[in-house]
């Protein structure tokens, strides 16, 4: 295997070179290659929480199932895998699907974050396989994107016996959703319910679509398992090393402050699944790690609290740590850096609890099943073709008119050591991660970003279990065109506007600061954001655009 490298220097390798000397004695290496999760304050039969280090092995047997499946799907001109997720099981398989080379358009994961994801896939119906992966039930928003695609199976002509035929369910061993599927006549692979949902890239939730996509995951299977070697039960592990780093950085040292925001420079699936994996492992105890988007990046300067971190080769010359290997080794040594890192901060990476995310589901549930109440209620004004619902918690908007105003709220109820997060539930991550640049640039803090429910689900355990520093910029937006979910009283624009509201409500419910707007023309104004965020006239914008609207 190609070697695997982590290097750093400066504050952060002091902070690294800190945290070995307290990883020496402790016994942690050893406890991971033993399969102990005693260390995190878990029971000794409950090493199947640890089951992602034999991975790299026992996914194998799962490949060599699935090579015949996936020759016969080629052979019947079924090249594109939709796959129906939300969280971590639609990350691990755009992850792996990207490391392990399938074409860029054979895997389109609907997860409710961008309603033309629905589109494409409904144009190539007759060449589509569905996988519906989730560790429990279906989600909202799985349960809507199956029944739409049932459907047009049937418009398309298809039978029962050849829908069924479609759909291959991947999900725990007696989950609510193995019943389910089992009932429907779906093909059903299972995985350990042990097994830590944002553990499980190299589990059957990332490769089983990545591998009917195209992927060559026995390649990525090979350099996890050499990787696995390298780990061992020693001190000197890239794994251990990586952990350190990241663990060491994240805790403020004398006089120096603690580097708890991570920014990853890296190929965006990689990125995606990091952000997930570390929020989610590390974050609890009002502490954790952030990870970031490039788009995020504050001016280094400002921002001493953020740490960069260059993966696999990506441009990082100005990385404070930089991490070489392998595609598929990099899953493995992220996992096992994850741990470390969790270790040091005294939190167990290994907790999937997230009650506050399955509030959030049943509460869009209740919403959707009172199709005649308008859940969001009218906005507190209408600037231009923005609504704007909700103040920060410093006060409202007496003395702030216009959306400047409400953003500027916003944007003074960040703490000096917080940050901002963009949750998008518009069409494509483009408005989005521009609105975290200009917002990154305004205000000198790091901006998480992300679309859809997935983003949240992903990232959670950090924003509402950690330490509580974020201000939230939530965005709606009215979609060209919109489905009816078949059987369901509500369309799929209805179940999006739930959804964010239902984010909303659990955000503000942990005491977080707000501000949920709501974009009629989701393109032009959310270019008019970034100009009223950056300083620009945006009534000159108005202007120039012939653009109507009030201004309170």
């Amino acid at each position: 295997m190609a070697a695997f490298d982590v290097m750093t220097g400066g504050g952060v390798l002091d902070a690294a070179l800190r945290a070995r000397e307290r990883l020496a004695g402790s016994g942690l290496a050893q406890a991971l290659a033993g399969r102990d999760p005693r260390p995190w304050g878990r029971r000794a039969d409950e090493r199947a929480r640890l089951g992602w280090l034999d991975l790299p092995k026992t996914s194998r047997m799962l490949v060599d199932r699935l090579a015949v499946p996936a020759a016969e799907a080629r052979r019947d001109g079924l090249d594109h895998v939709a796959l129906i997720a939300v969280g971590p099981e639609g990350l691990a398989a755009r992850a792996v699907a990207e490391a392990g080379g399938a074409a860029g358009d054979a895997l389109t994961v609907l997860d409710g974050g961008d309603p033309a994801a629905l589109e494409r896939t409904l144009r190539r119906l007759d060449r589509t396989l569905v996988v519906l992966a989730s560790k429990a039930g279906v989600s909202i928003e799985g349960d809507a994107h199956r029944r739409i695609l049932v459907q047009a199976f049937r418009e398309l002509g298809l039978g029962d016996a050849e829908i069924a035929a479609r759909f291959l369910v991947i999900t725990d061993h007696g989950s609510p959703l193995h019943g389910f599927a089992d009932g429907c006549g779906y093909r059903v692979g299972l995985t350990d319910p042990g097994l830590p949902g944002h553990f499980g890239a190299l589990s059957a939730y990332g490769l089983v679509p990545a591998m009917l996509a195209g992927a060559d995951v026995t390649a990525l299977l090979d350099q996890a398992a050499a990787a696995l070697s390298a780990l061992g039960p020693g001190t000197d592990g890239p794994g251990l090393l990586l952990g350190a780093v990241l663990g060491g950085c994240a805790r403020p040292g004398p006089g120096v402050p603690g580097r708890d925001k991570v920014v990853l420079l890296g190929p965006d699936g990689l990125v995606g699944w990091l952000a997930q994996l570390v929020a989610t492992g590390t974050g609890g105890r009002g502490r954790g790690i952030l990870p970031l988007e490039p788009a995020g990046r504050p001016d280094p300067d400002r921002a001493p609290d953020v740490h960069t971190v260059a993966l696999g080769g990506a441009a990082g010359h100005d990385a404070d740590t930089s991490v070489w290997g392998p595609p598929g080794a990099q899953f493995l040594v992220w996992e096992y850096a994850t741990a470390v890192a969790a270790w040091l901060l005294d939190v167990d990476p290994f907790d999937e609890g997230a009650v506050w995310a399955r509030r959030a589901e049943e509460d869009a549930a209740a919403m959707l099943r009172r199709p005649a109440e308008p859940p969001a209620g009218d906005p507190d004004f209408v600037d231009g073709g923005v609504e704007v619902r909700g103040g920060p918690a410093s006060g409202g908007w007496f003395g702030r008119p216009g959306l400047r105003g409400a953003l500027d709220a916003l944007l003074d109820d960040v703490p000096p050591a917080g940050y901002l997060a963009v949750v998008g539930h518009l069409p494509g991550q483009g408005p989005v991660r521009r609105l975290a640049a200009a917002l990154a640039r305004r205000s000198g803090r790091p901006v998480a970003c992300g679309t859809g429910p997935g983003h949240l689900h992903g990232t959670g355990s950090f924003h509402m279990d950690g330490p509580r520093t974020g201000a939230f910029l939530v965005l709606t937006g009215e979609a060209a065109g919109d489905r009816v979910v078949p059987g369901r009283p509500y369309t799929l624009g209805g179940l999006r506007t739930a959804r964010a509201l239902a984010d909303v409500r659990a955000l503000r419910r942990q005491g977080l600061p707000v501000l949920w707007l709501h974009l009629r023309d989701p393109a032009a104004d959310a270019a008019r954001l970034v100009a009223v965020i950056t300083g620009g006239d945006h009534r000159a914008w108005r202007r120039t655009t012939g653009e109507r609207g009030a201004y309170t």
